[in-house]
Parts: C-alpha cells; structure tokens; sequence
C-alpha cells in the first residue's frame, strides 16, 4: 500500500518503532467522523492490517473533544470531501466492522469526553486508557434517534441490560465508572495519559506480535463459526502459529534463557 504518498486532511498520521498513532485532528468540529475522516481512518486501520511491520495502533484526538459523533452535516461534506488525497472506499465504510479486521493491538487513547458515534473508536479497540477528565454518553435519544451501530458494538463489551440503559436513558458515564463497565481498560490521571499508553505498548511488545495477530485473527473468525467447527478451525490456526518465525525464535529464546528477538 502507498500510504505515505497521500494526503490527509483530518488525521495526523505518524508510524515509528513499530507503532502507528492516529490523531484526530478536527478540533474546531470536536472532531465530529464526517465522511472524509471516517475514510482516512478507514483507511490507516487497513493499513495497519497489511503491513506486519506495524505491530500496534494508537488513536487519540486534538482539541477539548475526543470525538462528538457523526458529523450529520451534508453541506460540509461535499466542501471537505476535496482536500483528502485518500482514495474512496470501493463499498460502504462500517467503522466497527474495520476494526474488527485490523487483527493487531488498538489502543485508544482518550483525554476528553466521547459521544455518540465516538463509541465505535472506543469500542473497536482492545485497550482503552482514559484520563479523568474524560466522560462517555450516548444523546441519541434527545434527539429522537438510537445509538444502533454503537448498541451492537457495546454488546460485545458489556451486559445488555447495561447497554440498553446507557442507550435508553443517554446517560453520561465517567472515566471510573466507564472502568467499571469494562467500556475503560485503565484509568489515569491526565498528565500520566500518555506515559501510561507507552508503558502498555511496551508490555505487549515483550511478546509476540505473531501470536497476538494470529490470535485476534482467529477471535475474529471463531465468532461466526457454529460451536461444531470451532475447535477444528482453533486447532489449525494452533498449528499455523507453531509454524511461525516468532514460535521457532520464542522456543529458541527458552532454551537459551534469553529474551525473544521478535519479527512479527
């Protein structure tokens, strides 16, 4: 892919040391998903699945909101839509279902409040390191709409009675008990945010970046299998696995009581 050579218009992209960080940039719009970023992001998710040089994906935001939503706004659209250089999505872009293929770690990292559509970032990522200051609601409601694309991806987090009171009563959660919900990994004070998110980065880096794709892969792909092939598929991917650099060179790292020099 020739990602480099694009330009994008509301998405700081930088690629170093094996990470990817994703920073919406449309403070002025609190960072509101209009079609173009939902492209761009689209887009540097797909990115991160193809290329195994990228072992973890960081999101964050600028400005005062990590994410408003959907921006529903047709006229800023089509004048925005011309400063992208990203090519347009041959389908339909479904944000939950990108993040359901990305196979790597995401972690989003969360400063401010989240709303409405910003749910679908939160939700896609396997960590989610939020400051205090940070809340997460879902206003729908107030205006005679329903958080559907955001109710499913809740589901696969959280209970459904929880999900549905969330959704029903548009509550505002806080960062503690977003905790407590499973909707946060961890909770830190703001200036630590981004210490935090490194020291997590670090950690999953001791390990195998083989090993966690493939077995994000096969988290993804065991959910639509009836129970009876399950652990037949599970079994394959065990050996696919066993097969890998990473494998040979971890059994080898063991032997040797040294640390694993990783390839991914």
């Amino acid at each position: 892919m020739e990602f480099r050579k694009y330009t994008f218009a509301h998405l700081l992209v930088e690629e170093k040391d094996h990470v990817l960080v994703l920073t919406l940039n449309r403070p002025e719009k609190k960072n509101a998903l209009n079609d173009v970023l939902f492209r761009e992001l689209a887009y540097a998710l797909y990115y991160a699945h193809f290329n195994k040089d990228v072992w973890a994906v960081v999101i964050g935001a600028n400005g005062d909101i990590f994410c408003a939503g959907a921006d529903l706004k047709a006229s800023e659209r089509v004048k925005e839509a011309t400063i992208s250089t990203v090519p347009e999505a041959a389908t339909e872009i479904a944000l939950g279902d990108v993040f359901n293929h990305v196979n790597k770690p995401c972690i989003a990292k969360v400063h401010a409040p989240v709303y409405a559509g910003g749910f679908l970032i939160v939700c896609g990522c396997t960590h989610v390191i939020a400051s205090t200051n940070a809340t997460f609601t879902l206003p729908e409601v107030k205006r005679g709409l329903w958080p559907f694309q955001v109710m499913y991806s809740l589901l696969q987090i959280m209970p459904e009675r929880q999900v549905i009171d969330l959704c029903m009563r548009a509550k505002t959660l806080n960062s503690t008990e977003a905790e407590k919900t499973g909707l946060v990994s961890k909770v830190v004070e703001l200036q630590n945010l981004d210490g935090e998110v490194q020291s997590l980065i670090n950690e999953i880096f001791e390990f195998s970046p083989s090993g966690i794709r493939l077995g994000l892969e096969a988290l993804e792909t065991v959910r639509s299998l009836p129970a009876s092939e399950a652990h037949i598929y599970l079994k394959q991917m065990f050996g696919e696995a066993l097969r890998s650099e990473d494998a040979a060179e971890g059994r080898k790292a063991f032997a040797e009581k040294r640390k694993p020099v990783w390839k991914g």
